[in-house]
This record gives C-alpha cells, structure tokens and sequence, in this order.
C-alpha cells in the first residue's frame, strides 16, 4: 500500500485550509486519485450489508458492550495503557492550542472539523459540542465482519486513535450515526478525498469490506482527487 502521509493528525492541519478552499476541489493536502485508487483496489467489495444482530453498544448491566467501554485505556490500541482515555488522546492530537489539566484531561483547544471544515473553539465546559466518530462505524463493523472478531480486536478497534477515529462537531456526528459512504459523505466536498481514503484505510487494515454502493460512491470521489 502506498505511504499515506496524509493519514495521521497532520493532515487536518492541512485540511485547515478548506476553510477558505473553492468547495469544489479538494483541500490542500488531500490524497491523491492514485492513492485512493489503490486502496479501492485492495478493499474487498461485497454486495450488500448484512444485518446479523447481537449489536449493542451499552455497557450497563445486562447489555452486551460488544465494543468495550467508551473510550477505554485498557486496550492495545495505540495510545493504550498511557493513562489517558482515548478521547481525550484524541483531541489532543487533533486539535491545537491545546490547553490541559494535568497530564490528559483536554479543557481548550481549537478543532478544525475535518468534516464540515469550520474552525470550532473547544472548551471543556461545553464538551458535547466536539465529539469523537468513528470513521468506519461501529454497527456497521459489527455488520461487516466485527461480530465474529475476539473481543480484544474489537476493543482496538473502537480505541485506534491513529487510523479509525475522528474529532468533529456534534451536528456532523449525529448526521452520520452509522452511515457508510454509499449514503453520506462530509458537508465539506473539498474534504470528501481525505474521508474516502481515511474509510478505505480503516477497512484495508482491518480486513473489512465495503457494499457495492459504497465502492461506486468512493470511486466517484477518486475521481475529484488531486
């Protein structure tokens, strides 16, 4: 697989630049047709999304917590075992002019949403204005293959700071819920290219599929890519 340099926290740096981007073209910095043409050649493509069942997210008494705890420590994900919980690892990566308490806790910084490519002031106090997705949706793992992963892998996934998981705004999150690419894209079109890829490189890595409409949707934006 081709470096991907654009994948780690850096490039929404550069995606920072969408902000005053002609919506049209894709963000200084996005991957290149070639490289999300190579991952679409390496992703295995299947025809629809089964609906096996058992998907439950909970953690209460009584619910299966089929993904671990939100935002666990306790796992081998990268950034796991530092004594941070991945949330706040993550806006701590992903955001700047970070202010923290202590060693983890993230009380300001500024978010450049690589979503829908505003600037959003963080502040602890108003915390549920930034919240954290899953580029690959849980559910839609589950679906996909995850219900038959171990329990360990499904940890990781759910906690893989580097490759599956996203800082932006609340209303951009709760948009997409468990949406995959055939059926939502980011409000941003110039940011559509660094999406595609980063999808495409959490199912490449972790062995999971894409829908056929989901690989007609991102090879459609391959063709807008740089």
């Amino acid at each position: 697989m081709a470096k991907l340099t654009w994948l780690l926290v850096p490039v929404l740096a550069a995606a920072s630049c969408a902000v005053h981007a002609d919506p049209v073209r894709p963000a200084p910095g996005s991957p290149t047709r070639a490289e999300v043409t190579a991952l679409l050649d390496q992703v295995r493509v299947i025809p629809s999304r089964p609906h096996p069942g058992g998907y439950e997210r909970g953690c209460k008494t009584g619910q299966a917590c089929v993904f671990g705890p939100a935002w666990s420590d306790d796992t081998d994900a990268p950034g796991g075992h530092d004594g941070c919980d991945t949330r706040n690892n993550v806006l701590a990566a992903q955001l700047r002019d970070v202010v923290r308490r202590g060693r983890c806790v993230v009380v300001e910084g500024v978010l450049t949403d690589p979503y829908t490519a505003t600037e959003v002031p963080f502040r602890k106090s108003e915390a549920g204005r930034v919240q954290i997705d899953h580029v690959y949706p849980l559910a839609a793992a589950w679906d996909m293959g995850a219900a038959t992963w171990p329990t360990a892998l499904r940890h990781r996934f759910a906690n893989d700071v580097t490759i599956n998981l996203l800082a932006t705004t609340a209303s951009a999150n709760q948009a997409k819920r468990d949406s995959t690419p055939s059926t939502w894209l980011p409000p941003a079109p110039a940011n559509h290219c660094f999406y595609a890829a980063k999808y495409l490189t959490v199912a490449v890595t972790y062995a999971l599929p894409v829908t056929r409409a989901d690989h007609t949707a991102l090879a459609e934006v391959s063709r807008t890519c740089p």
